[in-house]
């Protein structure tokens, strides 16, 4: 006959279920032990792997183009808005411009453009490396336009030997603005008052909560017409007598790329291919633009990834981060 399992208890020795307990809290202990070290391996490996896809593609982009010997048109792509952190900033183009005019193979430097404008610093800074480089390597300097080369991108091309754009590109924009808003009267609609506090006569300068001061307003507009000057001379320099100067050159006014022809903002019509086929007579072409690695880009992201698993762990965990 079959034990009632109540009562299996009863008959064991003193102390057994003691014993068992103890034994079941050890062996969880341990397995919570085993199951931590191996996450910390596994995080360790991840991360090993991680700094070593990092410098692998630093060493990889900085090595590329220094066995390429043969002759060829080398290009450094301008694109989007020039700034500070942006793909077209100093910081990339002007390492792309450096390692192109020294390839001793590179006959000649296509900037292939495609850039509404941005910062005129930033624009300035490579301008300066483009003529520095120029006067260095005693190679010429070929700028390319695709849809667009307006403001601070035509100050960059102003330093090209030629401009060639396409028939309906766009071009110019010799200009610089400041825009923003002022809500003072939709402030006094709403009834609400404006409480600032300064130390310094200027130091609320273009506030858009405060009317606008007219001898600040007149500051502002003698540092516009200053940098504006700036980049009149850029692109007198540049372009010299091929400019056919008029009351609209400098204006901000835009035109199409036949349009630049005929003003003497642009040299002629043609594509990257016709540029390295026709005028440099170089018809392979190595692109030396600096752009972000793919591995760069996922680690980013998994970096990301694992820093808000982190913080989300720690929340649930009633921890906080400060």
């Amino acid at each position: 006959m079959n034990e009632d399992p109540l009562n299996q208890g009863i008959n064991r020795p003193n102390g057994s279920w003691e014993r068992e307990t103890l034994e079941k809290l050890v062996l969880a202990t341990i397995r919570e032990q085993q199951a931590s070290r191996r996450w910390k391996i596994f995080f360790r490996l991840v991360w090993l792997v991680l700094i070593g896809a990092v410098v692998w593609m630093i060493y990889s982009a900085n090595t590329s183009s220094s066995s390429v010997s043969k002759p060829h048109t080398a290009v450094v792509e301008i694109k989007g808005e020039i700034g500070s952190g942006a793909e077209a900033s100093a910081e990339n183009v002007v390492p792309a411009l450096r390692s192109a005019f020294e390839d001793t193979g590179a006959q000649a430097v296509v900037l292939l453009i495609n850039s509404p404008g941005g910062s005129p610093v930033q624009a300035g800074i490579i301008n300066d490396e483009l003529n520095r480089l120029k006067g260095l390597h005693k190679k010429k300097v070929y700028a390319v336009v695709e849809e667009t080369c307006a403001s601070a991108a035509y100050y960059i091309a102003a330093a090209a030997d030629e401009i060639y754009v396409d028939k309906a590109s766009l071009v110019g924009s010799i200009g610089v603005l400041m825009d923003g808003f002022g809500f003072t009267g939709l402030m006094e609609k709403l009834g609400v008052e404006r409480r600032l506090m300064t130390a310094g006569a200027n130091k609320a300068l273009l506030d858009p909560f405060s009317p606008q001061d007219e001898a600040q307003r007149a500051y502002i507009q003698r540092m516009l017409d200053e940098i504006h000057a700036q980049f009149i001379e850029v692109v007198k320099k540049g372009r010299g007598t091929r400019l056919k100067e008029n009351t609209n050159t400098f204006s901000g006014l835009v035109w199409s790329g036949q349009q630049a022809i005929n003003e003497g903002l642009a040299d002629g019509l043609g594509n990257l291919d016709f540029v390295a086929r026709e005028v440099v007579k170089a018809e392979e072409i190595v692109d030396y633009t600096q752009r972000e690695n793919v591995g760069l880009r996922l680690a980013k992201r998994f970096g990301a990834s694992v820093g808000e698993g982190i913080f989300m762990a720690a929340r649930a965990a009633g921890v906080q981060l400060k």
